[in-house]
Order: structure tokens, then sequence, then C-alpha cells
């Protein structure tokens, strides 16, 4: 745990890094209101899709001390340095990544439940993703979303969205629709960020 000093330059030379290297990361207010949402829900276990650089986990992680954090990533290099920041962190007894395409991802490789999902790698693909691991998610459990407002293209007319992205955010939207009415899940959309998606799993019938 000594490593713990060094973490406010571990994340500064991470956000340096993901500047350079044109890296999305999670904006500031964004992760800081997940943390937040994080500590009032206090998950034993998250399950993370899209890990990046390993920017979120390691927040996640260093705030959450009793919990545990798993994270799939599947391009190489962003896995490679993500494995990289997270030893630097001192936080690997926490996190564990695994490198691969989630959509393509034995599920029997992870843990059986976990309490929350944190969702935030390919936007127009959020559907199927959910669809793979909401079967993960724990009772109560919650599962989170970023990047909702997809930097204001979700808000706009499709014709005045670039045409590359129009498929993705008709996804997004599609998603979104299908979120807030879902019979088992309790749906609400935060601004903060780059808008935050909470999807609360409603208790079951006996």
């Amino acid at each position: 745990m000594e490593d713990h000093q060094q973490l406010p330059e571990i994340l500064a030379a991470l956000k340096n890094y993901a500047e350079q290297h044109h890296v999305p990361i999670m904006e500031e207010q964004g992760i800081s209101e997940l943390i937040e949402l994080l500590k009032s829900q206090q998950p034993k276990s998250i399950l993370e899709i899209g890990a990046a650089i390993g920017f979120s986990a390691i927040k996640m992680a260093s705030e959450l001390p009793d919990c545990t954090v798993d994270t799939i990533e599947r391009d190489d290099g962003r896995y490679n340095k993500a494995v990289e920041f997270i030893g630097q962190s001192g936080l690997e007894n926490q996190i564990r990544i695994f490198h691969g395409d989630a959509l393509e991802l034995d599920l029997d490789l992870l843990k059986p439940a976990y309490d929350a999902i944190f969702i935030d790698a390919a936007k127009g693909q959020y559907e199927r993703f959910f669809e793979k691991y909401e079967k993960l998610l724990s009772e109560r459990g919650i599962i989170y979303c970023d990047n909702m407002h997809m930097h204001g293209l979700s808000e706009q007319e499709i014709s005045e969205v670039p045409r590359r992205k129009r498929t993705m955010i008709r996804n997004l939207r599609k998603f979104k629709e299908y979120m807030l009415n879902h019979p088992s899940y309790e749906t609400t959309l935060l601004s903060a960020g780059d808008g935050i998606m909470i999807c609360r799993k409603k208790a079951q019938e006996k």
C-alpha cells in the first residue's frame, strides 16, 4: 500500500499520456460523480467494460479500498499501458484486467456476480454489452453507463450529426429509450461529465 502516496503523480502521468496519445478517459466531473455514486452504493465488486489505459479502474479502486475491480480492454496498446499504470499504482491486488473483446469474452473468466457494472466502451454497442453482462449483476446491483450525451451529439437532430457517427448515435438513443422503459430497471440520466446513466435493478417480486 506504500505506493498510494505516489498515486497523484501516477494519475497525472496517465492523464498526460492520454492527452498526448488521444486516448479518451473520463472527464474530471464525470469520474467525481461516478465515485460519489459508488461511495453511496458501497459495492464489493465492480466490472468495467472498457479499461482504456486504466484511469477509471485506478480511481475506483483507490477510492473504494474494500472493493475489487475487474476491467476488460480490447486494444493491445491500451491494454499494455493499463497493465503498466495499474502496476505503478500499487493496486494490482484490487484490479484484474482482461485482454479481449468484451462481446466475445468468456464469462466463466469473471466472477459469477458484480454489485456494479460500468459500461464505457464502444458507444454503439451499449445494448449488446448490457444484454451480455446484465446476467452477472447481483440482486439490487447497479449498471452505470458513461458518455450518454456523446459530447452533445445525442441531443442533436440526426441530420446535424456527422454521417460516420450517425449509427452510433442512433444506437445510443435506442439504448437510452430501452433502459428508460425497461421493466426490471429504474433508470435515471445525470448530466455530470458527458452524461452518466444509472440503471438500478428493481427488487424481484417474490
